[in-house]
């Protein structure tokens, strides 16, 4: 079985803009969300598909071709279930890419031994505003 999906969990503006920029870049990008209406943050030029479910239903999961999925980001505003969908990515599904958003960096801790990469919003936002203020103090 090939792996080409490139599977986005959460269709929040994190979640919906990582999806429209994988579908600019060519992958088939399927979008899961728990409400219609999530996808509304999609943008014009997201060319991929949108499955409404619960991903932690595995028959959700199943629906929205996980078994095809060579990436999966899980961005839901929930760690733990953020955890628990990358956990269920990796032991049940052998996803080779996957990578999860995590508000408490102490929750990465719960990564360790696999193959999951944590993205930290707090920690990305605090290095880009120390990049900003440095190159404003050479001015």
């Amino acid at each position: 079985m090939k792996r080409n999906k490139f599977v986005v969990i959460g269709s929040g503006r994190l979640g919906s803009n990582i999806a429209t920029k994988m579908s600019e870049q060519g992958e088939d990008v399927i979008i899961i969300d728990s409400t219609d209406d999530s996808f509304r943050k999609l943008q014009e030029s997201f060319s991929g598909y949108q499955v409404v479910g619960d991903a932690t239903d595995l028959s959700v999961l199943d629906n929205a071709f996980i078994k095809e999925a060579k990436a999966v980001v899980v961005t839901t505003d929930n760690d733990n279930v953020n955890i628990f969908l990358a956990h269920v990515c990796y032991y049940v599904f052998n996803v080779p890419k996957i990578f999860v958003r995590l508000a408490d960096t102490d929750k990465g801790k719960l990564l360790e031994g696999t193959n999951i990469k944590a993205i930290y919003p707090f920690n990305l936002s605090l290095s880009e505003f120390e990049d900003l203020n440095e190159g404003e103090e050479e001015l």
